[in-house]
């Protein structure tokens, strides 16, 4: 068989191996079909072919209600302190039991609180911005929305946004419409911070994205993944060819070593150089930003740098967050560990061999899985390292901001 055809066999196996595969995708909760809240907001329309980019709407501070939105009697606003112990189990717990779900309520995400802490409180964040809904009675937390504050080139413009995440509602209170609310409580906030513009993802399509992107998974531990259903073994397979298939080199074929506190000048150079290639791209702009990003974090945020001998300046650069989904209804199993692809640079190496030393490493810290989008220059890639196509979306959006529709090798912003 020619090398060509071999390739071609292998691609089909993988893309065979995976097809199954949970969507690991929503990033915020799932909403009705109906698009009648959002018509009501600065976004475009589905139908809309947006041509230019600026602000949909021109609003100042008198425009924004100065008093929270009104709840029902039995719920109250409040701000979640993740510096407190017993709040910050709170929004794990609500996380955990009620975040997003696969469409076959296999998985379900279980952010740390470790990842939390890091997740919320980068540098300039608000803890008005971190909104709880209780129950007036028990101190139940049932809803929770947050946001934190980014800079965010669009088109090569930097607008001061906000990144919206982990917005939640208890299962038993989705009829009651609470999310409606709770965006629109987190938006009068920003807004009288006199910020107007926003980002966030979600595995749905509302109005209206601005990039639809593909998820893509490299098995790592192929044998966990079929007996927890992530995956199966294709026809013609066994587990042994499987594992053969998806094995990693023991050790990394260059000199990465994790990020230290006094590479971050030079990193910082070399990613705001990188993310200035791209049409929608965060802005770092101090190296105390960058340090909170990418300094390592046990299982929270892994980054692992090259740095020219001579110089002492980073070159290379490959870095993953660590997302873990709890499994349910496995008995032998209770955690899928996901390794999420952050933010890389290759520029002495190739991005293939960046990747592949980045999946050495996450083999390493017994990963069972390496989780890619298919933004930056991913795609280049994923056939040589034995990426597959998962079947999850993510849409990302942008609020009271419109731009033409991007390419996902358009987008250099990786949203947790």
């Amino acid at each position: 068989m020619s090398d060509d055809k071999k390739q071609l066999e292998q691609s089909k196996k993988i893309l065979e191996l995976f097809k199954n595969a949970s969507k690991q995708a929503p990033k915020e909760e799932k909403k009705r079909d109906s698009h009648d809240f959002w018509d009501t907001q600065p976004v475009p329309k589905i139908s809309d072919n947006v041509v230019e980019s600026g602000p949909i709407e021109n609003k100042t501070l008198d425009d924004v209600r100065k008093e929270p939105l009104a709840l029902p009697d039995a719920f109250e606003w409040v701000e979640v302190d993740v510096n407190n112990s017993e709040e910050l189990k709170d929004l794990y717990t609500l996380l955990n039991e009620n975040y997003v779900e696969d469409d076959d309520n296999m998985f379900r995400f279980d952010y740390s609180t470790h990842f939390l802490r890091w997740a919320l409180q980068p540098p300039g964040f608000l803890k008005e911005w971190h909104i709880g809904v209780r129950v007036k009675a028990s101190k139940k937390l049932v809803g929770f929305i947050s946001g934190i504050p980014a800079t965010i080139s669009v088109d090569s413009k930097p607008i001061e946004m906000v990144e919206i995440n982990f917005l939640c509602v208890h299962k038993r209170l989705r009829e009651k419409r609470l999310a409606p609310v709770l965006i629109k409580e987190v938006t009068r906030r920003v807004n009288l911070r006199n910020i107007w513009q926003a980002a966030y993802t979600a595995g749905i399509v509302i109005p209206k994205p601005v990039s639809i992107c593909r998820y893509y998974h490299r098995s790592l531990n192929p044998k966990k993944l079929v007996e927890i259903n992530f995956s199966h073994i294709p026809p013609k397979m066994t587990m042994a060819s499987m594992i053969k298939m998806y094995r990693v080199d023991d050790k990394m074929k260059y000199d990465f070593r994790p990020l230290e506190e006094s590479d971050v000048p030079s990193f910082r150079e070399l990613l705001v150089n990188y993310l200035s290639n791209y049409k929608v791209a965060p802005i770092f702009s101090s190296d105390e930003d960058v340090w909170h990003w990418f300094k390592p974090i046990q299982d929270v945020v892994s980054c692992y740098v090259k740095v020219d001998p001579e110089s002492k300046k980073v070159t290379d650069v490959f870095s993953f967050y660590n997302l873990p989904s709890s499994v349910i209804g496995n008995e032998k199993y209770k955690t899928l560990k996901a390794a999420f692809s952050f933010y890389n640079v290759a520029t002495t190496i190739s991005i293939t061999e960046l990747v592949s030393d980045a999946l050495i490493a996450a083999k390493k810290d017994n990963y069972d899985v390496y989780n890619c989008l298919d933004i930056f220059e991913n795609k280049n890639f994923f056939n040589d390292l034995k990426f597959a196509m998962g079947d999850g979306d993510l849409q990302y959006y942008l609020y009271n901001y419109s731009t033409p529709t991007k390419k996902p090798s358009e987008i250099g912003l990786v949203l947790l």
